[in-house]
């Protein structure tokens, strides 16, 4: 049987991709502690991982998304291109669906959260290799919520969103619209209602997006 093969008797052959030496240390001890997976290397770039993945020939890839200064999505397809039977599964601190959705049309099989329990990235693995998909369901959340219809913002709750991703404070926002800054307070709520979101934490994380978004669609 090929080494690209997953079968009952062999083990699964991982190949760690990250730029973080110390989350590469902690994955392999975690996965090394299952009896049927073998880390045949890691790579912490783009051309290592390529040079690795023809001498280690492994079955599947972990591979991060955010390579310093690089990009593990395109990796990803550079990878598949080079072996198509790879599974590749990223793995990643964003759960932008954005990322994911690029992930999955490049090729990757999976796509799951560093943050995610071990079990959850031990049954990302096996979904995998058994030639499946697999999505943290912190992903699957926040994918079917990009899918649904976006409530529509006043342009005054717009205004103030962009700003927000701008990282402008509620007193520099309120300044510059000539609001009092409880006004603003106010808007800000009725956003995270309209959108459904959990603390100031995800809406400033939403409104970053939506300027990124803004920015690209001008571009």
């Amino acid at each position: 049987m090929s080494p690209e093969s997953p079968s009952a008797a062999a083990p699964i052959r991982i190949l760690l991709v990250d730029d973080h030496p110390l989350v590469r240390e902690g994955l392999r001890s975690r996965l090394q502690g299952e009896a049927r997976y073998l880390v045949v290397g890691e790579a912490g770039g783009v051309e290592e991982a390529m040079v690795m993945l023809v001498s280690t020939q492994p079955q599947v890839v972990l591979l991060d998304v955010g390579l310093k200064g690089q990009n593990g999505i395109q990796l990803a397809q550079a990878m598949l291109e080079r072996v198509p039977e790879l599974r590749v599964l990223m793995y990643s601190m964003y759960d932008n669906p954005e990322y994911v959705q690029r992930a999955l049309q490049a090729g990757a099989r999976g796509y799951v959260l560093k943050d995610a329990p071990a079990g959850e990235i031990v049954a990302a693995i096996d979904a995998v290799a058994a030639g499946g998909t697999f999505l943290s369901p912190g992903v699957s959340k926040r994918m079917f919520r990009s899918q649904q219809p976006r409530p529509i913002l006043s342009p005054r709750e717009s205004e103030i969103l962009s700003a927000l991703g701008r990282g402008e404070s509620s007193k520099q926002i309120a300044r510059a619209l000539d609001l009092s800054v409880r006004t603003v307070e106010t808007h800000r709520q009725n956003i995270k209602r309209k959108l459904e979101l959990e603390g100031q934490a995800e809406l400033i994380r939403y409104a970053v997006e939506h300027a990124r978004g803004l920015h690209r669609d001008d571009a």
